[in-house]
């Protein structure tokens, strides 16, 4: 497995359009001759139109692309889907079970088995991988959820040290993508979804998150395109994350080849 597949590097862009702020990616790694390719993570709150704008987008693109699935839509007969299943037993819908090291470490090591499966197959002719939810979202939610029980500690050095700890076996992905909206907007809209009723310890969660996410896009200039799609139709929504991962592909070709 090469740990540079998914290495952030390069420096904040400081080029900003109504809505977005891009990053500058790093050099990529050849290997046996050739480009891997881009990893760009999707992230976002429950609810504003993100896996149907990842579908919508690599259907467009076809075998240039690879889209992972959420982890919580995998197929029960597979081992991440068995392990979802498992920490749904509680029907928390953060998957809380009351053990959130044990919880937070789950994730991780199904994000670390997807990369490394991944980073074995041949991915010849594919230019992008098309991520919905990466280790960010497990960073920030489990972050959320750790500090609850622990007053005192800061959430985003929190999730920070948890992508420094995983770093070594799954790295933050080449680019990421927050797609934003009004966050009572997609609340109202995942609970519908997902026959939900959300109480006050889940709302807390996600306006936490929703702060979390933008603070993390701040910090994290040099991969983080912020696109906000409030008020946009799924199609907008789609044409937005398509145009922004055709220029981060277009921009790193152009480092590529220079």
């Amino acid at each position: 497995m090469s740990a540079e597949l998914g290495s952030p590097a390069g420096r904040a862009a400081g080029r900003r359009a109504t809505g977005t702020t891009a990053p500058v990616l790093p050099v990529p790694r050849a290997a046996a001759g050739r480009v891997r390719p881009l990893w760009v993570s999707v992230e976002g709150l429950n609810g504003v139109g993100k896996s149907e704008a990842i579908r919508a987008v690599a259907a467009e693109l076809g075998p240039r692309c690879v889209r992972l699935s959420e982890l919580t839509d995998q197929d029960g007969d597979t081992l991440p889907g068995q392990v979802i299943t498992a920490l749904r037993s509680t029907e928390d819908v953060f998957l809380r079970t009351g053990y959130p090291v044990v919880e937070t470490l789950a994730f991780l090591a199904l994000k670390v088995r997807e990369y490394e499966r991944l980073s074995e197959g041949d991915l010849t002719g594919v230019e992008v991988i098309l991520e919905d939810r990466g280790v960010d979202s497990t960073a920030i939610y489990q972050a959320l959820i750790l500090a609850a029980q622990h007053p005192g500690v800061q959430p985003q050095a929190l999730a920070e040290r948890i992508l420094a700890t995983m770093a070594p076996w799954r790295p933050a992905p080449d680019a990421t993508v927050l797609l934003t909206c009004d966050r009572e907007v997609a609340t109202s809209r995942f609970a519908a979804r997902t026959g939900r009723v959300l109480d006050g310890r889940d709302l807390e969660v996600i306006e936490q998150a929703d702060v979390l996410y933008r603070e993390f896009a701040r910090a994290h200039p040099d991969r983080f395109t912020v696109l906000d799609v409030n008020g946009c139709s799924r199609d907008e929504s789609a044409k937005a994350l398509r145009v922004a991962v055709e220029d981060l592909i277009q921009r790193r070709e152009a480092v590529h080849a220079s």
